[in-house]
């Protein structure tokens, strides 16, 4: 069985975490290269990966791209998109982790630099393979909650004391700022599961001191298809909502909580250690029903290395993408939308 050799660049949190694991988990991929300037980082890679190639700068992998099957960018925000065109320059697919760029002009001259190359390029909406994600999506998919009219989604924490990182005091041009971050998962939730919108509302707000980037927000979508989507996505929650709310006409659901993934990843487990993966227990299963009666249903296992999986038989067998590059450009435009929405303090058309 071929290995695709796969190298990724940055390895902080998306690198490291997010993106590393599951490629090693994957049979028919290799964590072969990293490129990081930290010391710190490349002794990290190496013990996590032996037998990896460690580079200090991009244009050192560029130089000497022989050999690699697939460039993963894990970096901030602001280099998504220049990297990601590097890459293909270099004749290489590409993965990019959220957002796809910081511009709806970056990442469709990205989509169109791909398209002209025939190389494969995808976006890291991870969120996609969330099991409460993938648990709603069944339950609309089935038409087990009738026509469904409103969608609420919430990714809330409580952070009142600012971490300091680029993502809250950077600016505009870094991608700084929670719309950018986890409004890329919600945006692209709501429309994978209810299509195309027309209108979009926001409120954007910089709540904490010494933060320059909105750190609470609020959209309101308003698809063709008539539902209504609510997204919710704070670092000032004192107290959190659901996650998932789904109100349809014959029923409705409700979840709480973070897909176990990251907090198992962030606790050092691996898929594939021998411990069930991305499973939820039964106490903390969503309800569905109609008031009074509301029964549990179990939730989905999450699995992220799907993404990957199916990446692997993009590259080898000429499957699809796992998320096309385009939805992720439908997303940064909505988010576009959203913030002139926030500026000017109206609903805008889609």
């Amino acid at each position: 069985m071929r290995s695709l050799e796969v190298a990724i660049i940055g390895y902080g949190l998306a690198g490291s975490i997010f993106h590393a694991p599951f490629i090693a988990a994957e049979p028919r991929m290799r964590v072969a290269a990293v490129v990081t300037s930290s010391a710190e980082r490349a002794a990290q890679a190496r013990r996590e990966h032996p037998g990896v190639r460690v580079v200090s700068h991009a244009d050192d992998l560029f130089t000497e791209p022989a050999g690699l099957d697939l460039v993963v960018v894990a970096t901030p925000n602001r280099s998504h998109a220049p990297l990601a065109a590097q890459a293909l320059d270099a004749g290489l697919p590409v993965v990019v982790d959220k957002p796809f760029a910081v511009s709806v002009t970056d990442a469709e001259s990205v989509v169109a630099q791909a398209e002209q190359s025939g190389l494969a390029l995808s976006v890291f909406q991870n969120r996609r393979w969330d099991g409460d994600f993938q648990t709603v999506r069944e339950l609309v998919e089935t038409g087990k909650l009738g026509r469904v009219r409103r969608f609420e989604s919430r990714f809330e924490r409580w952070r009142p004391v600012p971490k300091g990182g680029w993502r809250e005091i950077g600016s505009d041009e870094d991608g700084a700022g929670i719309l950018l971050d986890l409004g890329s998962h919600l945006v692209d939730q709501a429309v994978t599961l209810f299509g195309p919108v027309l209108s979009v509302y926001c409120e954007l707000d910089q709540r904490r001191e010494g933060v320059r980037s909105d750190d609470d927000a609020f959209v309101a979508l308003t698809h063709t298809s008539g539902v209504r989507s609510h997204l919710w996505m704070s670092a000032v929650a004192p107290q959190l909502g659901p996650r998932f709310r789904v109100l349809g006409s014959e029923s409705g659901f409700v979840s709480y909580g973070l897909d176990p993934q990251e907090e198992a990843l962030r606790s050092g487990r691996r898929p594939g250690d021998g411990a069930p993966w991305g499973t939820v227990e039964p106490e903390h299963w969503g309800l569905l029903g109609a008031e009074p009666d509301t029964v549990p249903i179990p939730t989905a296992p999450g699995d992220y290395l799907a993404f990957y999986s199916a990446m692997a038989a993009a590259l080898l067998d000429g499957a699809p993408v796992p998320v096309d590059p385009r939805d992720a450009v439908t997303t940064l435009r909505l988010l576009a939308k959203a913030r002139e929405s926030a500026d000017t303090g109206v609903t805008v058309t889609a």
